[in-house]
């Protein structure tokens, strides 16, 4: 046995209270940072913060609401510790994009409680902070020579973030001042990583970044993203790999046609952060507008006619005349979208869109949101209706938290955490399972499944 095999054996359980707000890449950065702490039975995650030993906040701050709810979760979660004495108090670790938009200083005062401010601009560092923090208190985490994720999504499926930060300058994100310029991992780091992933029990791998399509731009690739599905595609064990946050014009003739080619495992699912429709909109966005919106949208389903097509948008940006928000209502109408995320313009310090003229009301954006969303609605319930009485392949993700022998599982047009779910019985269906059921009916947005019985 290894001395650092035999150190671990006598290392006492770290137990650790997780909280991770916002978009998946939060997540896959919580998981990596715990991962690093130790592997096996000496990490335990609890219920309660008092309980443990680490309380990690990974929190959220791309617009207004998403910071409010960071600050609201990490003083509920520093009332809750509060109520042990000091001397069991665990060490509070905030992390994240809160951190890296408003930086230690102007957090610290107001925060007085937290411990340790992890900037998710030096994301390598975070897990040797955390475990010299730890070890200052006498606690010696059992720090991996591998470090391997902590996972937290069940053994369906789990995230692989594919780099980080960006490179483009859109009027209204902040999310270069926040994580920085693009930064592509690996492929041979990312390919190590899904064989683990894999090798955990993991079926389904879910691609992100905040532009999947930019990979590899940053380490002189030029065809970065399709060279790392070369890699990903054939790995033993993967049933499903789909891509999330595809920027529109990066998805060109030459990669869709690739993807085409692939096959199985890959799901023909396509996330299209369009944000509009309108050519004055887009201009004022700071989006390209080389190419409409609906070209994309039919090149796409020229190869791919039953593509699932996900589409975000967003409503009452500066300038948007009510001729403009008309042009995405027929849009909207018109491409019926398998799933659609809309939200109304947010005015956030420190972007160029905040400062232009033509900022409108919010009762007006929220109307207009609402307006698109009740479209998408009555969209979503007609494609899903046509799914009743047809098999599918299911992927069993988690028993329902509620109904005994009922369980949550997606079929491949449905992202974890993101789209509708599918509640599902009958027999072999457990958690990470993969296996044909027969939608039996079907809401708005979810469906019921039912597993055949085997005779």
């Amino acid at each position: 046995m290894r001395l650092w095999a035999k150190d671990l054996m006598l290392r006492p359980m770290l137990k650790i209270y997780s909280i991770s707000l916002g978009c998946p890449k939060n997540r896959v950065d919580t998981e990596q940072a715990l991962g690093f702490l130790g592997r096996g039975a000496n990490l335990k995650t609890v219920a309660a913060p008092g309980e443990a030993d680490l309380v990690f906040i990974n929190t959220c701050a791309f617009i207004g609401p998403a910071v409010e709810e960071s600050v609201r979760r990490t003083l509920e979660t520093i009332e809750e510790t509060g109520k042990f004495s000091e001397g069991r108090r665990p060490l509070l670790a905030m992390a994240g994009c809160l951190v890296g938009r408003f930086g230690e200083k102007t957090l610290a005062p107001d925060l007085p409680e937290i411990d340790l401010f992890l900037d998710n601009k030096d994301l390598d560092s975070w897990g040797t902070r955390i475990g010299a923090a730890l070890s200052r208190r006498g606690l010696k985490p059992a720090l991996s020579p591998r470090p391997r994720r902590l996972l937290s999504t069940g053994p369906a499926y789990a995230w692989l973030k594919i780099g980080d930060g960006c490179d483009r300058s859109c009027a209204f994100c902040t999310i270069p001042a926040i994580r920085g310029p693009g930064k592509s991992r690996a492929v041979k780091d990312l390919t190590a990583e899904a064989r683990s992933l894999l090798r955990q029990g993991v079926r389904e791998l879910n691609l992100v970044a905040q532009d999947l399509t930019a990979y590899g731009r940053d380490l002189g690739m030029k065809h970065g993203l399709r060279s790392l599905l070369e890699r990903l595609l054939p790995l033993p064990g993967l049933a499903r790999l789909r891509l999330l946050y595809l920027y529109p014009s990066g998805l060109d003739a030459e990669l869709l046609a690739f993807l085409r080619s692939a096959g199985p495992p890959f799901v023909p699912y396509f996330d299209l952060p369009l944000q509009h429709v309108s050519p004055e909109v887009l201009k004022r966005m700071g989006r390209s507008s080389s190419e409409e919106p609906a070209a994309i949208v039919d090149r796409i389903r020229s190869l791919f006619p039953d593509a699932a097509l996900r589409a975000t948008l967003i409503a009452g940006f500066p300038g948007e005349t009510p001729a403009d928000f008309d042009c995405l209502l027929r849009f909207v109408e018109e491409t019926r979208f398998t799933h659609l995320g809309v939200f109304a313009y947010e005015a956030e310090e420190g972007t160029r869109a905040a400062l232009l003229s033509g900022q409108i009301p919010r009762k007006e954006k929220e109307s207009r949101r609402d307006e698109l969303l009740r479209i998408q609605s009555g969209i979503s319930a007609e494609i899903l209706a046509g799914c009743v009485g047809k098999r599918f392949d299911f992927l069993v993700d988690a028993p329902h938290e509620e109904w005994p022998g009922l369980h949550v599982g997606r079929t491949w047009f449905q992202a974890p955490e993101i789209d509708g779910i599918t509640y599902i019985s009958g027999p072999g269906v457990s958690p990470g399972a993969l296996l044909e059921a027969e939608v039996v009916e079907a809401t708005a947005y979810d469906l019921t499944a039912l597993a055949p019985c085997i005779a």
